[in-house]
């Protein structure tokens, strides 16, 4: 009897306060990528959700980034990628690394941008932001170690 109530209580334990423990280090764990094309490039830290780490089992990707409204660097992606908990919309700024849900594509904004609707932002660029606006054509997203 005393071994089921020990075991009760470890159980108990361990999944109420489990979640408070924290990781080596102290903190979560960062979801870093690198961002490169030719000479250039870039690195990011994206956001612990879901839509970042779905975005995150695609790589490594590369993909063919473009200039719209001279004010982001959009691309379509392989697939659609989740938005399960994402917020109704965003206000975007220079280095977000971005979904635009309804198209369902990559959007990394070098010029600062208002509130929009299902613009879920998924991380930002930490290194490079002097480099994002020359961006154009083949893009490669890699995880860091």
């Amino acid at each position: 009897m005393k071994i089921k109530l020990k075991l009760a209580i470890l159980m108990f334990f361990l999944f109420t306060m489990a979640p408070a423990i924290p990781t080596l280090g102290g903190e979560k764990e960062k979801m870093k990528i690198k961002i490169s094309s030719d000479h250039k490039v870039l690195t990011a830290t994206l956001l612990d959700n879901a839509t970042s780490r779905d975005f995150m089992s695609l790589l490594p990707l590369t993909l063919t980034l473009k200039d719209y409204a001279g004010t982001e660097k959009i691309s379509d992606l392989p697939r659609k990628i989740s938005t399960q908990g994402a917020p109704s919309g965003s206000n975007p700024s220079v280095g977000d690394i971005t979904l635009y849900a309804p198209w369902g594509n990559l959007a990394i904004f070098y010029r600062d941008f208002g509130y929009a609707e299902e613009l879920i932002i998924m991380g930002k660029v930490a290194s490079g932001l002097d480099k994002l606006s020359e961006l154009d054509g083949k893009v490669t997203f890699e995880r860091m170690e």
